[in-house]
C-alpha cells in the first residue's frame, strides 16, 4: 500500500484590499446569462510589466489595480462580467468575460474591444479563465452552466494568427487552466467533477490521452498556476485552501489563510516570482504567500 506525507502548511498575509467604498452588492438584476452573485466576487489576478496586480470583481464589471505596495484603486468599470485576466506580449489586457466573450482592454487609453464571441455562428456558453503560451497562443475555458448532467464545456485555443480551435469539448464545468513549464501538458480544472484533468499536447499542439491528474474533496477546483519546477498550485474555494501538487499529482503544501475564505484564483509575482497571490471574494482582499520555488 502506497502512502505519502500530509501536505505542509504555508502561511499567508493580506497583500491588498478592495477599498471599502466598492464593497457593495451587485447593482445588476439577475438574468439567465448573468452570474447569480450577491456581492463582490474577486477573480483573475495577473501582473503587468511594472509589477502592478490586476484582478476582477465579476458581477459588478470591475477591474482593480493593486500597486506593489498593496494600495488599491478601481482601474476600469464596464457593463460586463470579467473573470480571467492576462496581459499579452504587447501589454494589452485580455479579459475572459462570462457574458461577452474574449475582450481586449488598452490599459493606457482604456478602450475596450471584442476579440471573439464564439466559434463559427455560435456564442460561447460563458468563458471563464485563460492563459497564454510562450508562442502567444491563448488557451481559455468555456464553462457556462455545464456540469455532470451536461458535460459539454470546452477548452479553446486562439492561435496567435487568429485561428480558433477546440482543444477538448466534453468537460463538466471547465474552469481554471495552466500550462506546465515545457508546455507539453495543459491542466484543466473540471470543477463539477471535483477533479483536475491533464491534457497532453504534442509538438503540434494536438491532444491525446486526456486523463485525471488529481481529485479534490468537498467541491471542485478553481484557478490554477504552475511554478518552474512543474508543481501545480490550485485554488479550492469550498475548503478555503490553495493546494500545491507535485508534478506527480501529490499534495505537498497547503495554504489556508482564514476559515471561510473564498479563494478563487492565484498568480505568482514579486521581484523573484516566489510570492503567490490569492484572490478572496469573501474577505474583499488578495492574500500573499511566500513559496520556495518561483512561478
Amino acid at each position: 500500500m502506497f502512502g505519502f506525507d500530509p501536505p505542509k502548511s504555508i502561511k499567508a498575509e493580506v497583500f491588498a484590499e478592495v477599498p471599502a467604498a466598492f464593497r457593495v452588492p451587485s447593482r445588476k438584476a439577475p438574468a439567465p446569462t448573468r452570474l447569480a452573485a450577491s456581492g463582490t466576487t474577486l477573480e483573475g489576478p495577473c501582473f503587468d510589466k511594472d509589477g502592478n496586480l490586476f484582478f476582477t470583481d465579476i458581477p459588478n464589471g470591475r477591474i482593480f489595480m493593486a500597486r506593489p505596495d498593496g494600495s488599491t484603486d478601481l482601474f476600469f468599470e464596464y457593463d460586463g462580467e470579467p473573470n480571467g485576466l492576462k496581459f499579452d506580449r504587447d501589454g494589452t489586457l485580455v479579459i475572459a468575460d462570462h457574458h461577452l466573450g474574449i475582450l481586449r482592454l488598452d490599459p493606457v487609453g482604456k478602450v475596450l474591444s471584442t476579440v471573439v464571441t464564439g466559434p463559427m455562428k455560435e456564442r460561447f456558453k460563458g468563458v471563464n479563465d485563460l492563459t497564454f503560451s510562450l508562442q502567444g497562443d491563448l488557451y481559455f475555458t468555456d464553462q457556462g452552466a455545464t456540469g455532470m448532467n451536461d458535460p459539454s464545456g470546452r477548452v479553446y485555443k486562439l492561435s496567435a494568427d487568429g485561428r480558433l480551435e477546440t482543444v477538448i469539448g466534453n468537460v463538466p464545468s471547465p474552469n481554471g487552466l495552466a500550462l506546465n513549464p515545457t508546455e507539453t501538458v495543459l491542466f484543466v480544472a473540471a470543477t463539477r467533477s471535483s477533479s483536475i484533468w491533464i491534457v497532453p499536447l504534442d509538438p503540434m499542439g494536438e491532444v491525446s490521452r486526456v486523463g485525471i491528474f488529481a481529485r479534490l474533496p468537498g467541491g471542485g477546483p478553481d484557478g490554477m498556476t504552475a511554478d518552474t519546477g512543474g508543481n501545480l498550485a490550485v485554488a479550492h474555494p469550498s475548503l478555503s485552501t490553495v493546494w500545491l501538487f507535485s508534478p506527480k499529482g501529490l499534495p505537498i503544501f497547503k495554504i489556508q489563510p482564514r476559515e471561510g475564505a473564498h479563494l478563487t484564483n492565484i498568480v505568482y509575482g514579486g521581484s523573484d516570482r516566489r510570492s503567490l497571490f490569492i484572490t478572496d471574494g469573501e474577505n474583499f482582499c488578495v492574500w500573499r504567500a511566500e513559496m520556495s520555488v518561483p512561478g
